[in-house]
C-alpha cells in the first residue's frame, strides 16, 4: 500500500478552519500598523482597515454561523468543526484581535502621531480655549441634530442602526413630568463627522489637533437633559447580520426584491456588541439583555467603538512624508493615449497589470467602440463598478448611439447591491439589454466583448480580467487584464454571454475553462498531470496565486501532488485551509501571503506541463462557491512574452522577503526571515518601479 493510499485525506485534522484563517488574515493586516517601514499615517490606515474587515467578518461570517445554529443546519467545513465550536474559537481569537487593535492605537500610533504634531485630544487635555470652541460647536452643529430617548414603557429600547455610534446615559433626578429617570439612549446620526478638526487659529503652524465626536458628546451631554444630572455616559455600538436574505427561486423581479431588501439591511439580527471599557457592569448587562447578546459577543473597548472612522485623520492631514509616495500608473507602449486599440489588438495580445498599469485602456476601448460606426455590439459583465463609473457612462453612450449593448449585472455583489441596482436602472433607461445573471449562481466572471465589422466579416475583441471593472479599486487591487482579438477566445466569450442571456447549453469551449461546468474538473486534471509527471520522474511544478484556498477536492489534489514529489507554491492572500509542511503529506507545499500597500487580488495558475509551461488567469478563487456555484472564467495566457512576464512576477512574489508571511501547520503565520546581509526584495515595490512612475 502506498503512503498516499494509507492516508485518509478526509481526516478533519488535515484542514485549517476557514473562519479562523480569515481572522489570521486580519491579524496580518493589523501587523502592518506596527511595521516601522510603513509610513505613519498609512499604519493608522491599516489599523482602520483591520477594523472594517472585522466588522464585515461579524456581519457576514459570524452572522451566518449563528443562523446555522438557529435553523439546525448541519453543514460544516472540511475540518468538521461544528458551528457552535467554531463560534467559541472565533470569540477567543476575535477578542485577542480587538484587544491588540486598541493597544496599537493607544500605546503605539497615538503617541507616535503626537510626536509628529498630530494629536487626538482627550477631554483631559482640552484647554479653556478648546472647551469654549467645542461647546459652541456642540450647540451649533451637534445638539440640533440629536434626539435623546429617555426609556420607559412609551419609549422602549430603540432598534439601533447597524454599526451606528450610540450612548447609554445614566440619569439622576426627575424629568419634566415629575418622574424619576433611569437610562436614556442617544444615537449619533451618521450625518455627523466622527472626527472633528480644531480650526487653524487654535493650533500652531504645522500642527493638527482633532477631537472625537464621542468626546464632545460625553462632555456636553447634560445640555440634552435639562434639569437632570448625568451619572454616566458611555458609547456603544451594535453590529448586525448584513447578508441579504433573498429567495431567488420565489421572486419574479430580482431588481425590485433586492431594492426592497436593502432597506432592511441595517436592522438585521444582532451579532456583536461593543461597549466602552469603563462602562459599569450593571449598564453592560442592561445593554447585553436588550440586545439579546451572549456575553462572549460583548467587546469592552478602550477607545472609540467606531474605530474605522479614525481613517478620516489620514485624509485631513497634509503630510506627504507620512504617506505612501504617490505614483502615476504606467501604460503599455502598444496602448498609448492616441492608439487605435482595435488595430493594436489585431497585432498582438496585451496584458495589463493593475495598479501598476492604468485601467484607462479598458475605458478607452469601450469609448472607442461607442464612437466607432463599425462596432455593432458590446457585451459586458458588471460585478462591482463604483457609484460613478466611467465604464457605465461609456456603455450608456454606446446604447444611446444605437449599438447593441448587453450587460449582465450581478445585483447580489455583497455590499454593492445598492450601486448595482442604480446602474442597472440607468442602463435600461439608455436602451441597453440588462440581465441579472443566473438564479442561484452569481455571475462573477469579468468579461468584455466587442463585435466589430471588418472587411465584411465580424471580428471579436475581448477583455478578460481577474478583477472588477472598478476604476477606484484598480489603483489599490493587484489584477491582470488580458486584451485579445483571438478568434477562439472571442467565440468562447460570445457563447458564454449567449448562455447568460438565453440560459441554453454551451457547445464545447475552445480554450476557456468556466464555472460551474469545466473549471473545477479542468484545474484538477492539470494537477493530476503534474502528479503523473512527478511519478514518471519528469519535471513537475505548480504555482498558484489566489485570494483563498478552501475547496476540499482542490486541497486533496495539492496533498497528492506533494506526496508524489511535486513542488507546490501557493501564494494566498487570505483564507487557506490547507496545512503545509506536514510530514508525509505536504512537505513539498509552501503557503505564503503578501500583505503590502496594494491588496493582492490576481488569480494565476502555473503548471510545468512536462517542460511546456501553461499559465492561466481567472476570476475564481479555490472555494466551493467560486468553482461550483458561480459563473467564472479562467483563460490561458498564450503569448510567450506575456507568459514570461507573469512568471517573472510570480518569482518576485516567491522571493519577497519584506512583505511575505509563511503559513505554519497550526494555522498561524510568521514573517519571512531575511538574513541581514540579504538584499530587501518587495514584489510590490519592484513592480511599481518597473511599470509605474513614482514622483
Amino acid at each position: 500500500m502506498t503512503e498516499e493510499n494509507a492516508l485518509d485525506l478526509n481526516n478533519p485534522a488535515l484542514y485549517i478552519n476557514r473562519e479562523l484563517s480569515l481572522l489570521e488574515f486580519n491579524w496580518r493586516v493589523l501587523q502592518q500598523a506596527l511595521d516601522p517601514n510603513v509610513p505613519l499615517l498609512e499604519r493608522l490606515n491599516y489599523l482602520c482597515i483591520s477594523s472594517t474587515n472585522l466588522d464585515e467578518f461579524f456581519e457576514v461570517r459570524v452572522a451566518g454561523l449563528i443562523q446555522q445554529i438557529e435553523i439546525g443546519d448541519p453543514y460544516i467545513e472540511s475540518d468538521q468543526i461544528t458551528a457552535q465550536e467554531c463560534l467559541k474559537l472565533i470569540n477567543q481569537r476575535a477578542h485577542e484581535l480587538v484587544e491588540e487593535q486598541y493597544r496599537v492605537l493607544n500605546d503605539v500610533l497615538l503617541p507616535e502621531l503626537d510626536q509628529e504634531s498630530i494629536q487626538v485630544l482627550p477631554r483631559a487635555q482640552w484647554t479653556d480655549e478648546h472647551n469654549a470652541w467645542l461647546k459652541d460647536y456642540f450647540q451649533e452643529e451637534i445638539l440640533p441634530i440629536l434626539s435623546p430617548m429617555g426609556l420607559d414603557s412609551a419609549h422602549p429600547f430603540p432598534r439601533l442602526l447597524n454599526k451606528s455610534l450610540n450612548f447609554i446615559v445614566s440619569l439622576v433626578g426627575k424629568d419634566a413630568f415629575g418622574r424619576d429617570r433611569g437610562y436614556a439612549i442617544l444615537q449619533a446620526p451618521r450625518a455627523l463627522p466622527r472626527v472633528i478638526q480644531l480650526p487653524p487659529e487654535m493650533v500652531a503652524e504645522g500642527e493638527y489637533k482633532f477631537v472625537f465626536l464621542s468626546s464632545i458628546i460625553h462632555a456636553f451631554a447634560e445640555d440634552l437633559f435639562f434639569g437632570m444630572k448625568i451619572k454616566g455616559c458611555f458609547q456603544f455600538r451594535v453590529t448586525r447580520n448584513s447578508d441579504l436574505a433573498i429567495d431567488t427561486e420565489e421572486t419574479s423581479d430580482l431588481l425590485a426584491t433586492i431594492a426592497d431588501e436593502l432597506t432592511q439591511r441595517n436592522y438585521g439580527d444582532e451579532v456583536r456588541l461593543e461597549i466602552a471599557h469603563n462602562c459599569p457592569e450593571d449598564m453592560v448587562e442592561f445593554l447585553r439583555n436588550e440586545c439579546a447578546m451572549e456575553r462572549d459577543n460583548v467587546y469592552l473597548v478602550n477607545g472609540p467603538v467606531n474605530l474605522s472612522r479614525i481613517q478620516t485623520v489620514c485624509s485631513l492631514v497634509d503630510r506627504p512624508d507620512l504617506k505612501f509616495r504617490p505614483f502615476t500608473q504606467g501604460r503599455p507602449s502598444g496602448l498609448s493615449l492616441d492608439v487605435d486599440i482595435f488595430d493594436a489588438l489585431r497585432k498582438q495580445d496585451m496584458l495589463l497589470h493593475h495598479p501598476y498599469q492604468s485601467f484607462t485602456p479598458i475605458i478607452d476601448m469601450i469609448r472607442q467602440a461607442a464612437a466607432d460606426s463599425s462596432v455593432l455590439a458590446i457585451k459586458q459583465t458588471l460585478y462591482r463598478t463604483g457609484a460613478k463609473s466611467p465604464i457605465v457612462d461609456a456603455l450608456v453612450t454606446a446604447a444611446q448611439a444605437g449599438k447593441e449593448v448587453t450587460v449582465v449585472v450581478e445585483l447580489r455583489a455583497r455590499f454593492d447591491e445598492e450601486a448595482n441596482v442604480a446602474l442597472a436602472s440607468r442602463l435600461q433607461e439608455a436602451g441597453a439589454h440588462v440581465v441579472y445573471g443566473i438564479v442561484g449562481y452569481k455571475t462573477h466572471a469579468k468579461m468584455l466583448l466587442i463585435l466589430r465589422r471588418e472587411n465584411g466579416k465580424l471580428r471579436r475583441y475581448v477583455h478578460l480580467g481577474t478583477g472588477n471593472y472598478h476604476r477606484s479599486t484598480s489603483r489599490i487591487y493587484t489584477d491582470y487584464g488580458l486584451l485579445t482579438s483571438d478568434k477562439q477566445i472571442g467565440e468562447d466569450v460570445n457563447n458564454l454571454f449567449i448562455q447568460l442571456t438565453s440560459l441554453g447549453k454551451i457547445p464545447q469551449m475552445h480554450k476557456l475553462l468556466h464555472a460551474p461546468f469545466t473549471l473545477h474538473e479542468g484545474l484538477l486534471a492539470k494537477i493530476e498531470k503534474e502528479i503523473d509527471s512527478a511519478k514518471a520522474g519528469k519535471p513537475a511544478r505548480i504555482i498558484v496565486k489566489v485570494n483563498a484556498v478552501v475547496e476540499q477536492e482542490m486541497i486533496q489534489a495539492f496533498y497528492r501532488a506533494s506526496m508524489a514529489g511535486v513542488k507546490v507554491d501557493l501564494i494566498v492572500r487570505g483564507i487557506c485551509c490547507l496545512k503545509p509542511g506536514v510530514e508525509g503529506l505536504s512537505e513539498n507545499i509552501q503557503v505564503r501571503s503578501i500583505i503590502g500597500r496594494f491588496l493582492e487580488h490576481t488569480r494565476v495558475f502555473y503548471f510545468e506541463n512536462q517542460g511546456s509551461p501553461e499559465i492561466w488567469a481567472g476570476s475564481a478563487d479555490l472555494m466551493k462557491r467560486n468553482l461550483l456555484r458561480r459563473v467564472e472564467t479562467c483563460f490561458p495566457i498564450e503569448s510567450k512574452k506575456l507568459r514570461t512576464r507573469i512568471m517573472e512576477d510570480l518569482e518576485l512574489y516567491l522571493t519577497d522577503n519584506t512583505q511575505a508571511w509563511i503559513l505554519n501547520a497550526d494555522g498561524r503565520y510568521h514573517r519571512v526571515d531575511r538574513e541581514e546581509s540579504a538584499p530587501q526584495i518587495s514584489a510590490q515595490t519592484a513592480l511599481l518601479e518597473q511599470m509605474a512612475k513614482s514622483f
